[in-house]
This record gives structure tokens, sequence and C-alpha cells, in this order.
């Protein structure tokens, strides 16, 4: 199973030649991390429609992550005569004749104008029509192939987040593990200490050591981490469990980072020795790291 990052980097640069002339272009995309997938298109006037494909083509690939895809086209002749629609200028002008009247709004200029949606046609023979169409044929395949690259370029990086992530993992287990010796200590200590400091306002403390054991066997109850040791291991299950899994994992290791950081605070305040709480203090070093690693998860 690959473990999939959500930031890399692609770039295709493609032409295609017909009749009409040569046209070039390069199609870069970026990615970085978020919270869900997120694809913000740019590409020059008149391939509007790149847009919805792009981001069809993303919702396919991806899952998570924010994604641009930048199209820069240019080529040596016009595909097609460009014509003003004026009933549509008019429609526009009449739309806004209020609000310039009251003043809210200034006159709009001849290249706001032409900028608006159906403003500017454009009309195409057969001929213009065919080449046109094998021209966006091959964009649209060099669309897919970066899209890919993409993926491949995300899918490395997530190998590597992998032997991060693992080696977290490994490192949480040890602590765990040397938590859960120190752990049967904490009575043998909560009743030396409480003896200790009994003595010291009594003196002889003899008569009382059932109440000593008593009162040793509640605050132990108290300080027991059993429970909180056997949840983190369960956790630490999860996660590597998730990491082999072949759907999306970011948000739920997320999920399981912040139930480590649970159990880890709960150790730390249950914690009578010093060294055990050492190790509750290690814990969430660790777990930091952790979830720092895994906001880049997809």
């Amino acid at each position: 199973m690959a473990l999939y990052s959500m930031t890399g980097f692609a770039r295709r640069d493609g032409r295609h030649s017909d009749d009409l002339g040569e046209t070039r272009w390069t199609i870069e995309v970026r990615s970085v991390n978020g919270r869900s997938l997120d694809v913000k298109c740019r590409y020059p006037a008149g391939y509007e429609h790149l847009d919805r494909l792009a981001k069809e083509l993303c919702k396919v690939k991806f899952q998570r992550g924010q994604i641009a895809v930048n199209f820069q086209i240019s080529t040596d002749a016009p595909r097609a005569a460009v014509t003003i629609n004026e009933s549509m200028i008019d429609f526009y002008l009449r739309a806004g004749d209020e609000l310039i009247k009251s003043g809210r709004v200034k006159p709009p200029r001849w290249d706001g104008l032409l900028s608006l949606r159906g403003v500017l046609e454009t009309a195409a023979d057969d001929d213009t029509v065919d080449e046109g169409r094998a021209f966006e044929a091959s964009l649209i395949d060099d669309l897919n192939s970066v899209l890919e690259d993409l993926k491949a370029a995300r899918g490395h990086e997530g190998e590597a987040l992998l032997h991060i992530l693992n080696h977290h993992l490994e490192t949480l287990t040890i602590a765990r593990h040397d938590a859960e010796a120190l752990a049967g200590q904490q009575l043998t200590h909560i009743r030396e200490r409480f003896e200790r400091r009994l003595t010291e306002i009594m003196g002889d403390t003899a008569e009382f050591q059932d109440r000593i054991l008593q009162e040793a066997a509640v605050l132990g109850v108290k300080a027991d981490v059993t429970e909180e040791l056997d949840r983190l291991r369960a956790h630490i299950e999860a996660a590597h469990a998730l990491l082999g899994a072949e759907t999306s994992q970011g948000r739920k290791l997320d999920f399981l980072a912040q139930e480590f950081m649970r159990e880890a605070n709960t150790l730390c305040s249950k914690s009578t020795l010093t060294e055990l709480t050492s190790i509750g203090l290690n814990l969430k070093s660790t777990i930091d790291q952790f979830r720092e690693q895994i906001q880049n998860v997809e």
C-alpha cells in the first residue's frame, strides 16, 4: 500500500501543429496541504472549459489537498474569428443602468465590458473546428499525464513520510512498554511516601499499618495508568493498520494522534514517579512530531 503526501509538483510541455499553425502549451500543477480537495485553475481566455475538465480529473485521482493547475497556451495563428455580441452588451448596460444613475458604481470601461461572459464570441469553419479538436485532444492527454505525474510525486514523498511515521510509532511503542514496566511500582512508591510523611508528623506508625495500606490502596487506584497504557497500545495498533490501508488515512491518523495525546496527558497527571513522568513527557514530544507529519498525509 502506498501512502500519499499532499504536496507535489509536476509540469508538462506540449505542442500541436496543423494547417492553421503551431500551438504550444505548458501545464503546471502544484499541490499543498488541505482539509479537503480544492482545485483552482488559471487559463487563457477562451479555454474556460478546461476548468471543469481539470477539476473532474482531479476528483478521480486525488482525495485531499489544494491543487493549482496553470495552463499557458500560445498559438501562431487565430483559430476562429472573434465577434462582439452587441445584444449582450446592451443587456449588461441595462442591468447596471440604475446603479450607474444612483452613483453607486462608475460607468463601465470597454475593456471591462469585453471581459464579461458572452460578449466575445468565436465563429469557426468546419476545418478550424476539426483542427481545434485534434489540438485539444493532445492538450487533454497532457493534462491527464501531468496529473498522473503529480500523483507519482505525492507518492514518492508519501514513501518518505511512511518511514518517518513508522519510526515515531516504534518510539511510542518502546516508551509505552517502559511506562508499563514502571507503572507497577507506583503503589509501593505511594505507600512508602505516605508512611514516610506520616512518620514525620506522628513518629511511630506501627499501629497505623492497616490504615496506611488502606489509604495507599485508594491512592494507588487513582494513580493506576493500566487503562491509559492499554488504550495507547490499541491506538498505536490502529495507526499501523491505517498506514497500510487502501484509502485516504490523513484525517483518521489526525484523530488517533489526538487520542495519543489524551492518554499521554492522563499518564503525566497520574504519575507519582519522576521516571514515569519523564516517559510521559517524551511520549508527548513524539506525538507532537507524529501529528506534525500527518498534516501532510492525504
